[in-house]
């Protein structure tokens, strides 16, 4: 990305956009999450097999370009600060411009709206969930009209578009479910969404003391390097939990002893990397405990689909 420059060909530029802003690592979870999402889903409305179509991986791009829009009316919503924090960055160093990152955004919602009226065969039920979440998004990136008094409230600012996740979550089952109406098992799933969504909100604002900016807010300056592992522990703990429920409500029972023995290493591995951040706060087990926070939610989603497929079993129509 350091050799990119303005005479770069444009995919060039964009790929280091990418790169930079929604990397490989976003695609992935996308795609586990969708994965899981329409498994549960479809568990919900079927007592059989787990079927999966074509019709699905325009699911998967449709949550795909949900996230990438949401990337970018970040990056339009914190473009002015982001220029005398971040003035490294891609579009912050003009390779790319808001121009070129709107059409990506309208390209997005077209791929959202195309795959909800897929499912729905027409407007139905997968469309009217897609639009309350992409209308909650859109508030989300105008900072639901008082900016400046929201910002300042970090607890506030982030429980308000973490509110977007459990939408998001109910858009997704009901792509799996179909035209079958909700039932009250979505719940589990739509509250693991926000605190999933919460583990990595917490996680990415880690710093160690020497990182610390004035201007730029985190959880470990609002609730000190001591607190601060302890409440991503615990919001991790609560999604785990809620992994428990969502398996339990859907397959009627237990879930087994490998099951929980991941559950455990969900909480174990980031809990041990918390715990060291918190004896010494570095700026590399700061990192360290984004990235763990990050897998144990993606273990998460796993989990749900590894259950799923072995207690359903899964097929390809």
């Amino acid at each position: 990305m350091g050799n990119v420059s303005r005479e770069s060909p444009f995919v060039v530029r964009f790929l280091a956009w990418m790169a930079e802003r929604f990397p490989l690592a976003n695609g992935v979870f996308a795609f586990v999450l969708s994965v899981a999402a329409l498994a549960y889903g479809k568990s919900l409305a079927t007592a059989g097999r787990v079927s999966f179509g074509a019709r699905d991986i325009l699911g998967f791009l449709g949550v795909y370009s949900f996230f990438l829009m949401l990337r970018v009316f970040d990056e339009h919503k914190d473009y002015e600060s982001d220029r005398i924090y971040h003035p490294q960055r891609v579009l912050q160093r003009g390779l790319i411009t808001l121009g070129h990152l709107k059409v990506v955004g309208l390209l997005a919602i077209v791929m959202q709206a195309a795959a909800s009226l897929t499912y729905d065969r027409g407007f139905g039920r997968v469309t009217l969930l897609w639009v309350g979440t992409f209308a909650w998004s859109l508030l989300m990136a105008r900072e639901f009209f008082v900016p400046e008094w929201l910002r300042p409230r970090l607890l506030l600012y982030t429980f308000s578009h973490m509110l977007v996740m459990p939408l998001a979550m109910l858009w997704m089952l009901q792509m799996g479910m179909g035209s079958h109406p909700m039932t009250p098992q979505v719940l589990w799933m739509a509250l693991l969404a926000f605190f999933a969504g919460l583990t990595f909100e917490i996680g990415r604002k880690f710093k160690a003391p020497e990182e610390e900016r004035e201007g730029v807010d985190s959880y470990t300056r609002r609730f000190g390097t001591r607190r601060a592992p302890f409440v991503l522990l615990l919001v991790i703990v609560v999604a785990a939990l809620l992994v428990l429920e969502a398996l339990q409500s859907v397959l009627g029972g237990h879930i087994g002893v490998l099951a929980m023995a991941f559950l455990a290493l969900m909480v174990a591995f980031p809990g041990g990397v918390l715990f060291a951040f918190s004896a010494r706060p570095t700026p590399q087990r700061a990192k360290l405990a984004g990235a763990a926070s990050g897998l144990a939610i993606l273990l998460a989603y796993c989990l749900i689909i590894g259950v799923l497929a072995a207690e359903r079993g899964v097929a390809w129509l």
